[in-house]
Formats: structure tokens, C-alpha cells, sequence
């Protein structure tokens, strides 16, 4: 169909789209140097899960075709590397040019080829001194067996040549305790680094060999886990499967240079790669270092403008969060909020109430000294009953999950895992509290981003705090569901995959078609990180076609192609890539006047997440909840400096700016507003603090002549 992208694809032109912030004029230009670090880093994940999910369907289901283009998996890969390849130079491109600009302030990456002699030579004596006594050089003939090469690992790779024939000299650059980033000056500015010291003094390695050509190696495999099933050995099964991920089969390999034709050959031929996966990068292999150069200047031009997450004004800090949850539904939005102030606030106040009997959690993913795994031991350890629901298979966050939940068995906390064959990706919390005048309280929060406190202040994401009945009662059949390894299949208010979701949403929409047919006002919104559920798809085009306006936010994949004639003329789509991750999901159906519907929650538009995962999206029915969401998805579709508007041959391009029109970037402008929430809060307080410090004196003079009035009256009685 015309109005369809293949997922693969889309996915690659989301990654052009951060590579594009790192080349954004506006961005600072160490933040410019992160983007391309980000850049890299999601290539990566992208060939260990999808380039090795598509390897291997290629080798088992050849004639497996994508649902919205019929390309087969090989074609699909073909694609890819295509894709990845035209995307290089500029990746190149943006690399160099900011480390140029970045010249003036004192950075400068240099290599062997840039330095003096003497500089050569000191740097010889490092090498020997620091770096040769720590490293092996494996010499690799048809005779040897070719050594294992670790994910991701850079290695120098040198083609030996001797009397009789050549060979193969490898060298792992990693060591423990090794320091990548060697300083050269200029408070470490001027660096060089270690792998290109190491390819440059190899041949000291290999002595009696003649070096012949030389270049950095990297290996990239496939990260293509799952497990079946739960059960008592399901974590020690988790484990053995994390090991065996490490060894998996490589899916790329990356070459720093050109390199010898029979000694890349002999390479590729042990590692059973073909040429087409082997890619030329001019830029370091591995640029996660990136990041330590944001600490080395603190020019306040060279970063964003510092900020920090405000405490909400919607929680008052001297009366319990359970409390107030009571009075009204809570709203908080990360990172423009504090996790710390409220969430983990709920959850500390809930460990130490003597009141709370019970909290019940799903984890995902968490922060490495995490607080909310802080306050459930130290619940369980106070006698009260925590369940906690931890997701093993949460993608390479398998072995932190693995050590938590033996942390919290440890602490007497009851722990499950995911049902059989299906994540559970869910962000959900309840908590129950002894009531005042018998029976229970209690506050169900619903999420759409981790608990994790230290993505919540990268990522954008939506928290609902409530104490509704019915949606706790939906919660706790949630948790009883997860528990005994069944799926809830009707609930009264909460959306849950992978039975009560989708159906759900599809009613809402088909509810808005008819709406558009009757020639009454229709709206279809949502925002979400990836769209390419085939079935809502297609019931998106049906609304556009009969007449819905539908405004979509999806940050990354979209396989739905907008304006399309006769198809999506009724669908806008932007993508909008900044500073912070935006992650928050938003489903919006209706108009204000006709009744709205709006939902957050953990689910995005994926076949994955709507039918094969547990997720939970609840409604927000607080009017002032409500139209402040629909103020944040207007903000969004007005963003005219980071949002990318999707054409209708599938291409983004940046919203122009009218005449005089101001630049509005909607994740300043939250950031903006929850500082302006926090300095009117504070005003009101202050307000209220000299209102009762001017009444006290009045206060006490009237005591005191209350006091002595009574007491001239005591005595007049007494005489």
C-alpha cells in the first residue's frame, strides 16, 4: 500500500533525525557531540535486536513477508544496509565539524599521524610502559583457531607478512582499568585515544612479523533473546540466557580504515559475515566517551541552560501524597516534575505508615541504587505485604532485574515475573490503607514511563495518581491476573493488553467515524513512540477516509504514511527530537464538547505492546487533568523548533516558521511552565506566611484583653 513504510526503515529515519540534532545550529555544541554519541549508540541496539531478529528469520522463514510493504527478510536487510550506508557521511560530517568548532575552546582529538616527534616518541614510551604490559597480541594462522570477539569490543587488527605466509595479528584495546581517553594537554581537552595508540605501536606486539596493513576492528551480534515460559527456575534460566547472548553470532563488523582484501576476507570467512555487513567508519568505533567531554569545560555556551525538576505544584509538602491523592487526582509530568518530591515521596510515606497494609508494583526498569527498590524492602521489612511483579526479559536490562529481584526476596518482598511468553511492560501501582472509619483507602498510580529515577528527568512521561474505587478494583484484578498467569479480559475503566486494550481503542475510533459520517465534529489524537500496528492502521485510514481529523505525535517508527490521497488525507504526523526522550503516551478521542476521552498509559500503537505484552493505560477524568493534557498535546503540535513534519512520501522535514512568528520549543516551554508553577506556588505561600505573621500581633493583643477581661471579672465575682 502507498500509505505504508517498512518498520526497519522508518526506524533508520528516526536515527537520521537525531543525527540531525548533532548537526542543529540551535544545540550547543557539546550537546551537538552527545546527539552523535546517542546516534551510534541506537545503531547498535538497532543491529543486535532487528538486523539479528531478521538474520534470523531470513535463515528459517525466507519467504516470511512485512505485513505493509511484502518485502522478505532478506530484502528488508538489503534495505538496511543501504539505508546505513547513505547515512554514514553524514554521521561523519557532523562528527568533525563540531569537533572543529569546539577547536577554539581547547578540544582537539588528535592521532598519531598529527603528532611531533617528540610527542611521538613519549607516547611510544607510554604505550610500553602503560598499556603493552596489559594487552595480548594473538597471532592467528588457517592453523589457529580464530578467538572469540566480544560484542562491541575494539580490537586492532594487523596483517602480518613473513617468509613463508601471513597471518593475522589481533589485539583486544580494552583493559581493566584502562583509560581510553589518554590526555595530551590542555586540562584533557587534547586527547588521543587508546585504540589509536595501540594500532599505532602494534607491530611491537608481533615482533619478527612485518606489518603490512592495519586498521580497528568491532563486532556487533545479535542480542535476539527470548524465554518461554515462568516458574521457579525461570530466573536461573534467565541467567544461563544472558550468558549465552554474550556469544551469539555477528551480525556487523566495523572497520576503522581500509583494510587488506585477503586479510578482511580470511576475517569475515571466520566470523561467517559477507562483505555486505562489514562497514568503513572515519569517526571512533565506539564514541560513548563523548560524554566525559561534557565535564572537562563548563562554558555555559557549550551546554544547554541548566535545569532541574521543580516540585509539583499540585502536592503541598506538609500533608501526606496518600492524603491528598484522596482529596483529587494527581498529575505529573517528568522531568518538568520531580520524581523524588513525589512519587518515591508516596512510596517512602506508604513503607513507614503503619496504616498501609499493602503495596503491589510492576518494574521494568530501574535507576542502579534505586530508591523505590529502597522503600519496597523497607515496606516488607514493616511487616507489610509487597508484591512486586519484575520483568526478567526487559531487553538488556535482563541481569539488573535478575539482582534486584534477589534484593527484594531478600527483604521478604513476594516476587513474580511476567506471564508465559509475554512481557509485561506495564507501569502500575497500588497501594491500600486502613480507612478512618473502617475498611480501606486506596491510591492507584498508572504510568507511562519507568520507575526510574534517572531517566525521569531525560524522558518526558505522564504519571496519574488516583483514588477512584473502580480503577484499584481494575488494578487489583491486574495483579491477581499477573499472579496466577492469566490475562484480565474486561475491566471497568483501566485499558489492558493484551485482551482488553486494543478492541478498546478500536471501538473509540470507529465511534469517531461514525461521528465524521453523521457529519458531526470528530477527532482522533494520540501520541506514542512508535505506530505500526497493522489493525489500527488500518482503522486510522478507515476514520481519515470518512471525514475524522486525526493529529498523531510519534516520535520514532511510523509505518502509517500521511496525505496519501483517497487514504490519510485527514492525518497529520510529527516527530518531535530534542533535548529530552519523549516518551509519554497519549490517546485522545473526541472533542471537548462531545464527551472526550483521554487516556495515558505504558502501551505505544505496536502489534507488541497492544496484543503480545500486559500493558495498562488508564483514563484521566478530572476535568482540570483533562484540558491541561490537551493544553500539552496543542504545545506539542505547535512546536515549530524540534518537531519534524512527515510528508506524504514518507520524508520529514522541520516546521517553517512564519513572518514574525516566535520560536516555540514545547520541552522548554513544560520546563518554563513548571518553574512558573513552582515560583507561583512559593508567591502564595509567602503571601499566606505574612498574612498570618501581620495577624498574630491583633491575634495577641486580643488574647491578652480576652485574658484580662476574665480575670477582672473572676475578680469582681470573688469581692
Amino acid at each position: 500500500m502507498e500509505y505504508l513504510e517498512n518498520r526497519e526503515l522508518s526506524w533508520l529515519k528516526f536515527n537520521k533525525r537525531v543525527i540531525e540534532e548533532a548537526q542543529a545550529e540551535d544545540n550547543p555544541l557539546l550537546e551537538r557531540l552527545s546527539f552523535s554519541a546517542i546516534y551510534q549508540s541506537n545503531l547498535d541496539e538497532f543491529f543486535m535486536v532487528r538486523v539479528g531478529s531478521l538474520t534470523d528469520a531470513a535463515k528459517t522463514d525466507k519467504k516470511r513477508r512485512d505485513s505493509k510493504t511484502g518485502l522478505t527478510p532478506a530484502q528488508q536487510l538489503d534495505a538496511v544496509f543501504t539505508a546505513v550506508r547513505r547515512q554514514q557521511p553524514e554521521v561523519e560530517n557532523a562528527y568533525h565539524d563540531t569537533l572543529s568548532r569546539l577547536a577554539p575552546h581547547g578540544f582537539e582529538q588528535v592521532t598519531p599521524d598529527g603528532l611531533s616527534a617528540e610527542e611521538l616518541q613519549l607516547l611510544e614510551l607510554y604505550f610500553k610502559r602503560e598499556i603493552k604490559p596489559f594487552i595480548t597480541g594473538i597471532v592467528i594462522t588457517d592453523s589457529v583457531p580464530f578467538p572469540f570477539m566480544r560484542n562491541k569490543e575494539i580490537y586492532a587488527a594487523v596483517q602480518l607478512g613473513g617468509k613463508r605466509s601471513s597471518a593475522i595479528g589481533l589485539i583486544p584495546v580494552s583493559r581493566e582499568n584502562g583509560e581510553r581517553m589518554i590526555p595530551l594537554g590542555n586540562d584533557g581537552k587534547r586527547f588521543i585515544l587508546e585504540e589509536d595508540v595501540v594500532l599505532r605501536f602494534a607491530h611491537l606486539m608481533f615482533k619478527g612479523h612485518k606489518v603490512l596493513d592495519r586498521t580497528l576492528l568491532r563486532v556487533t551480534r545479535s542480542a535476539d533473546i527470548m524465554v518461554s515460559g515462568k516458574g521457579a527456575d525461570f530466573r536461573e534460566r534467565m541467567e544461563e540466557l544472558v550468558a549465552k547472548r554474550k556469544k551469539l553470532a555477528p551480525v556487523r563488523l566495523e572497520l576503522s580504515d581500509e583494510f587488506s582484501r585477503e586479510a578482511l576476507d580470511f576475517i569475515c570467512k571466520k566470523l561467517k559475515l559477507k562483505n555486505e555487513r562489514v562497514f568503513i567508519s572515519h569517526i571512533p568505533l565506539d564514541l560513548s566517551f563523548l560524554y566525559q567531554l561534557q565535564e572537562l569545560d563548563a562554558s555555559p555556551e557549550l551546554h544547554y541552560i541548566h535545569r532541574s525538576p521543580r516540585k509539583s505544584s499540585m502536592l503541598a509538602e506538609n500533608r501526606s501524597v496518600f492524603a491528598q491523592v484522596k482529596q483529587k487526582d494527581i498529575l505529573l509530568s517528568y522531568p518538568f516534575e520531580s520524581m523524588t518530591s513525589s512519587f518515591i515521596r508516596l512510596l517512602q510515606e506508604s513503607a513507614a505508615d503503619p496504616k498501609v497494609v499493602s503495596i503491589k508494583i510492576t518494574l521494568y526498569r530501574l535507576a542502579k541504587n534505586s530508591k523505590v527498590i529502597d522503600a519496597l524492602c523497607t515496606a516488607a521489612e514493616n511487616g507489610k505485604d509487597v508484591l512486586v511483579m519484575i520483568e526478567l526479559r526487559a531487553r538488556f536490562d535482563e541481569a539488573n532485574n535478575i539482582e534486584w529481584s534477589k534484593v527484594l526476596q531478600q527483604a521478604g518482598v513476594r516476587v513474580i515475573y511476567g506471564p508465559k511468553d509475554y512481557k509485561a511492560h506495564s507501569k502500575l501501582l497500588l497501594i491500600k490503607r486502613k480507612a478512618q472509619g473502617g475498611g480501606f483507602d486506596y491510591v492507584t498510580q498508572v504510568g507511562t514511563g519507568n520507575y526510574n529515577e534517572k531517566t525521569s528527568a531525560i524522558y518526558t512521561d505522564l504519571m496519574l495518581l488516583t483514588a477512584d474505587r473502580q480503577t484499584a478494583e481494575d488494578a487489583d484484578a491486574v495483579f491477581a491476573a499477573l499472579t496466577d498467569g492469566y490475562f484480565v479480559e474486561k475491566t471497568g475503566k483501566l485499558l489492558v493488553s493484551p485482551l482488553a486494550l486494543r478492541p478498546q481503542v478500536l471501538e473509540m475510533m470507529d465511534r469517531q467515524t461514525e461521528l465524521a459520517k453523521a457529519g458531526e465534529p470528530a477527532y482522533i489524537a494520540a501520541k506514542v513512540n512508535s505506530l505500526c500496528d497493522r489493525v489500527i492502521i488500518d482503522k486510522l485510514v478507515e476514520a481519515s477516509q470518512a471525514g475524522v481529523r486525526i493529529e498523531l505525535v510519534v516520535r520514532g517508527i511510523c509505518c502509517i504514511i500521511p496525505g496519501v490521497p483517497g487514504y490519510t488525507d485527514n492525518i497529520s504526523i510529527r516527530s518531535i527530537v530534542g533535548r529530552f526522550l519523549e516518551h509519554s503516551r497519549i490517546f485522545i478521542f473526541g472533542t471537548p464538547e462531545s464527551g472526550q476521552k483521554i487516556y495515558i498509559g505504558s502501551a505505544d500503537y505496536m502489534s507488541r505492546n497492544t496484543i503480545r505484552r500486559v500493558e495498562v493505560a488508564a483514563p484521566v477524568e478530572d476535568e482540570k487533568l483533562k484540558s491541561r493534557i490537551r493544553e500539552m498535546f496543542r504545545i506539542q503540535m505547535s512546536d515549530n523548533v524540534k518537531a519534524r513534519i512527515m510528508q506524504n512520501d514518507g520524508t520529514y522535514v522541520h516546521v517553517r516558521r512564519n513572518d514574525g512568528e516566535e520560536p516555540l520549543n514545547s520541552q522548554e516551554y513544560f520546563y518554563e511552565e513548571a518553574y512558573r508553577r513552582q515560583d507561583e506556588k512559593a508567591a502564595r505561600q509567602e503571601k499566606l506566611r505574612e498574612k498570618r505573621e501581620k495577624a498574630a500581633p491583633a491575634k495577641k493583643k486580643a488574647a491578652v484583653k480576652a485574658g484580662s477581661t476574665k480575670k477582672t471579672g473572676r475578680t469582681k465575682k470573688n469581692t
